[in-house]
């Protein structure tokens, strides 16, 4: 069936509660149902580059059911236990999957984004004690390989390395360069390094040990931050296998081909993409080892809809907004669906898109710590363009107020709590401690709901408002990254007493990273001195500051702590009016409210000649609302 709102769902959850579903209870048990009804349909297709007509690789249903056999029996042999990670650092190719699906069959899978430093690589691998990491041979323009021998150097716990050599994808002349320009990797640990197809295909394409008999944990995700120790989350087979039923009940059958040019160490790729995939048959393509990253992936992307007939697409806003900047030049007829999550979607944005590509985009919610999964602005119903639409079945989301913990009248914003069967009860992060004040109590059946940190709202429909962020995560195209990386890297600075770091506003990325600091009395510096500090000591260049102002004094709260709202007015007021400014428009920012509903809020005023619709044109390529108030002195 399909969904289109509040009755579907009601409806499912009439048939009974989650476990009436009767779905397999592990990863490998949905693995082989799949398999056996959809044996030598399309399961998986990898190409490493991004023409049209590129040679790709392509898996079958038995083909990956035996593949990924192969992949859990190695691990077993290597002293992979029920309850011992494997790590993976890898791009998105056809071992990514094996990795993945192969690393939750032996033991416990753990991907790690390579976009991470080396020193935070390892410091992932100490907390996980991960047994076995699966990374890339030195491969031309990737320091992955380089990255994770030092990262290996920094965990002793892992015992050994599997290299996935990208060469064997390559034809014609680079097939002959690689081998002579492949970059030289320093290893300085211990660990015996072997090749990750030769070994797997020594062993038995069906399990040579027996499956788990049922639920336990099987994934350790860590939660987005580019910068510093992100936390670990763990995931159990039944939210993976909750996420997969969803996709397969409410969106996909054998006969779908989802393009998921998204990276396999985020859950929206690996959980609810590859798990929806295992659920249903559908068939998925990852173009390019970088996804949306890679080298003229955008510039060809119709043509690779129309080249694997694509009937639904994964996106988030930032490549949206890139798609936007090109012509539809294909056949994208097949095209039925989009899905954007990660981060808010400008209602421009979606506008365009839809107008441009003539299809329908659904914009969804969920989180790391809740196996991903939450709600979706439903593909056959009311899309509410702005929220992030109801809650899937078997998905309740309460809206508390964080200081009483009793629940909001519809339309009040408070934190967003979740229960579902993704969310596992005291035991979300590896590291205990952090599990403390996670929960709220839930109502007579004990039920607790995990606490996201967002702020939202529900209106009078069942839909879900996300105003802003509890927990002050700058997300930057769907990255999360802590300010207090950028505050403690710029407290370094002699002349620095106080910064203040958060998201400004950006038409591209949704928002990035902004720092406004306070000097020491007496001290004399320059903006431009300031950037460059930041530059050399924020290590990650995604969360290094795109804007840096100095403040005489920054705004505090009663017992001195820095009052992050004025800040972010102060923002929105500067993005704004210089988004104004560039297009002309005779228009400025009055003020920056609080809305109960929406969050901070925008008053424009004209100054000019200006309209709303010269206003609009402007600004609703950012996510932040706004009010046009005309000629009014104020709101």
């Amino acid at each position: 069936m399909g969904f289109a709102g509040m009755v579907d769902r009601a409806a499912i959850e009439a048939e009974g509660n989650w476990e009436a579903q009767g779905q397999p209870q592990t990863t490998h048990g949905l693995l082989e149902r799949t398999a056996k009804a959809f044996p030598e349909r399309a399961a998986l297709s990898f190409q490493l580059l991004s023409d049209p007509k590129a040679p790709a690789e392509t898996l079958s249903w038995s083909e990956l059911h035996a593949k990924s056999a192969q992949t859990a029996n190695l691990l077993r042999e290597l002293g992979v236990g029920e309850t011992d990670v494997v790590a993976f650092l890898l791009p998105n190719c056809s071992e990514v999957i094996l990795s993945y699906l192969g690393g939750q069959i032996a033991g416990v899978v753990n991907p790690i984004n390579p976009l991470l430093d080396a020193g935070q690589i390892g410091a992932i691998l100490r907390q996980t004690g991960a047994k076995v990491l699966i990374t890339l041979k030195a491969f031309p323009k990737t320091d992955v390989a380089q990255k994770a021998a030092e990262a290996v150097a920094l965990a002793p716990n892992v015992e050994t390395v599997l290299e996935v050599d990208l060469h064997r994808y390559l034809t014609g002349v680079k097939r002959l360069i690689v081998p002579l320009i492949r970059p030289k990797v320093e290893v300085r640990h211990k660990a015996r390094v072997l090749d990750f197809n030769r070994e797997i295909a020594k062993r038995p394409t069906t399990l040579a040990f027996a499956d788990s008999p049922g639920d336990r944990v099987a994934a350790q995700f860590h939660t987005g931050g580019t910068t510093g120790m992100p936390k670990v989350a763990q995931h159990r087979y039944s939210g993976i296998v909750y996420n997969g039923w969803l996709g397969a009940r409410l969106m996909f059958t054998d006969r779908d081909n989802i393009i998921c040019p998204l990276p396999m160490f985020h859950v929206f790729a690996a959980i609810v993409i590859m798990g929806s995939s295992l659920a249903s048959g559908a068939h998925v393509i990852l173009p390019t080892p970088a996804g949306y990253r890679g080298d003229g992936v955008f510039d060809n992307f119709w043509k690779l809809v129309e080249r694997w007939n694509v009937t639904f697409m994964i996106t988030v806003p930032t490549a949206i907004s890139a798609l936007m900047q090109r012509p539809v030049n294909a056949d994208i007829s097949s095209l039925s669906l989009a899905f954007s999550g990660s981060a808010p979607l400008p209602v421009e944005l979606y506008k365009r898109f839809e107008e441009a590509a003539g299809v329908t985009i659904c914009e969804g919610y969920g989180l790391t710590e809740a196996t991903c999964l939450v709600s979706i602005n439903p593909p056959e119903g009311e899309k509410k363009v702005g929220s992030v639409g109801v809650p899937f079945p078997y998905t309740q989301v309460r809206i508390i107020h964080p200081d009483t913990g009793e629940d909001c009248a519809p339309d009040t914003v408070g934190e967003i709590c979740v229960s579902s069967p993704g969310v596992s009860r005291g035991q979300t992060y590896t590291d205990t401690a952090k599990n403390d004040g996670l929960y709220w109590p839930g109502p007579e059946d004990e039920r607790q709901f995990l606490r996201t940190g967002d702020l939202g709202r529900i209106d009078a429909d069942g839909y879900v408002w996300i105003t802003g962020r509890a927990k002050d995560l700058i997300i930057r195209g769907g990255h999360n990254i802590d300010p207090a990386e950028i505050e403690e890297a710029l407290a370094a600075h002699p002349a620095i007493a106080f910064a203040g770091a958060i998201g400004q506003p950006d038409a591209h990325a949704g928002e990035v990273p902004c720092v406004y600091v306070e000097l020491v009395e007496g001290a004399e510096t320059t903006r431009e001195a300031l950037l460059d500090f930041a530059r050399d000591h924020v290590p990650e260049r995604a969360a290094r500051p795109r804007h840096l102002e100095i403040l005489p004094e920054l705004p505090k709260t009663a017992v001195g702590k820095i009052f992050k709202p004025a800040l972010r007015k102060l923002a929105i007021a500067r993005i704004y009016d210089e988004a104004l400014a560039t297009a002309g428009v005779g228009a400025e920012v009055a003020e920056v409210v609080e809305d109960s509903r929406r969050g901070l809020v925008a008053k424009i005023r004209r100054t000019g000649t200006a309209t709303e619709t010269d206003v609009a044109r402007a600004l609703n390529a950012f996510t932040r609302p706004w009010d046009w108030i005309g000629d009014s002195e104020g709101a």
